[in-house]
């Protein structure tokens, strides 16, 4: 058998940090621990039944059994303009402000290619999303992070950053509420932030992929209700978070007329949209009652503040969080993000997310998601707290 040479563009992807934790999660639970995993990003609900019958019908359809038009159903773009100017009060044009993706992590991946060349400069928040990476490296671009504090709220601070970088740069990736820090965004941020996208004439995409999850009554902010948005950037939505629809793959991508057609264009030569029952029963989601997107908000309400009082009773000390299903917390003094995790899924079999994986800036925290319920949470830290590392 010949061994084909895989392409530089493949060569260049990132490895994968967290398959290693994985297998040596697995182990674990190989050895017959109870393992408590709150390590994963992976929503722990299922679908909403409406949402669920509402494919069962449409895939009956004949219509859905062919090809769907190449940039979706329009029923399914009128359906996302209309959510967004419901929750948002924003203005979408459905047939030119609005691309339907396959996940949003599609759009995340692909928007380099689509709008920079090889070499071009792309700012990413460090920490941030490892996926963000294979696309740049896809692209061949090169990366420049954006340091998230905790001093300034896990935002970026454009005025410390180098000199010239933001004259250099072309594309920069934001994501509020935040993964991995939780952190959410004021107004003020997004209108500083389109003011110096229209200075340095960098386009803006905003990962609003957990834009429904805000806690204590704050509804996290869409980038494009600021004024101006528009004119320099998009934003990505996905349904994964929202209404559990993670494996149905479904997300959008909003804004920016010129980007949306570039993004429209890229696919048109790779995919033939999503299949057709799939998107009627998303737009009947986005249309239909949203009791369930609340009930689902309130759930990791609770777990949140179950695991960040549990947290505190030992020591563990942080800010409990303002949206995602994440937390973000430090480690004990001495320790990594790496050897914390491994000590405690040694010695508690709990798993926590090392921060690190995230980009270097995460190098002393980690990620725990709120993806189980508060009994299991508050078990969770209790087991940690029996090592005595916040004593």
């Amino acid at each position: 058998m010949v061994n084909f040479a895989k392409s530089d563009a493949l060569n260049r992807l990132p490895k994968q940090f967290f398959a290693d934790l994985v297998v040596k999660t697995n182990a674990e639970i190989a050895k017959g621990y109870d393992v408590i995993n709150l390590g994963q990003g992976n929503p722990d609900q299922p679908t909403p039944p409406h949402i669920v019958k509402a494919l069962q019908e449409a895939a009956a359809n004949p219509l859905y059994h062919k090809y769907s038009p190449f940039r979706g159903y329009d029923f399914l773009k009128e359906a996302i303009a209309t959510f967004y100017k419901r929750e948002y009060d924003v203005d979408l044009d459905p047939k030119t402000e609005v691309a339907v993706l396959f996940g949003s992590k599609t759009g995340l991946v692909e928007i380099g290619e689509c709008l920079l060349n090889s070499g071009d400069t792309v700012l990413m928040p460090d920490p941030g999303y490892p996926d963000y990476l294979s696309g740049f490296a896809l692209a061949n671009l090169k990366m420049e992070t954006m340091p998230l504090l905790e001093e300034n709220a896990f935002l970026p601070d454009y005025a410390a950053m180098p000199e010239g970088l933001l004259d250099k740069a072309k594309l920069m990736f934001l994501n509020y509420p935040n993964n991995p820090t939780s952190a959410t965004a004021p107004a003020d941020f997004f209108d500083e932030t389109v003011k110096v996208a229209e200075e340095h004439n960098i386009c803006v995409l905003h990962d609003f992929a957990y834009g429904a999850l805000g806690f204590d009554g704050e509804k996290p902010r869409s980038f494009l209700q600021t004024p101006g948005a528009k004119e320099v950037g998009i934003e990505t939505y996905t349904l994964s978070k929202t209404y559990n629809m993670a494996g149905w793959r479904v997300g959008f991508a909003l804004g920016n007329k010129s980007v949306i057609e570039a993004i429209e264009l890229f696919q048109d030569h790779y995919f033939v949209s999503l299949f057709g029952g799939i998107q009627e029963a998303s737009a009947k989601a986005l249309l239909g009652p949203q009791d369930c997107v609340r009930a689902l908000v309130q759930r990791y309400e609770t777990r949140r503040n179950a695991f960040f009082d549990a947290a505190s009773k030992i020591g563990w000390n942080a800010t409990p969080s303002k949206g995602s299903f994440f937390g973000w917390l430090p480690v004990p003094q001495g320790y990594t993000s790496e050897s914390f995790f491994a000590y405690v899924l040694e010695k508690a079999h709990v798993v926590l997310a090392p921060g690190v994986g995230f980009g270097s800036g995460g190098e002393k925290y980690v990620r725990i998601g709120l993806l189980s319920e508060p009994e299991r949470l508050t078990e969770a830290v209790e087991r940690i707290g029996k090592l005595h590392l916040f004593d």
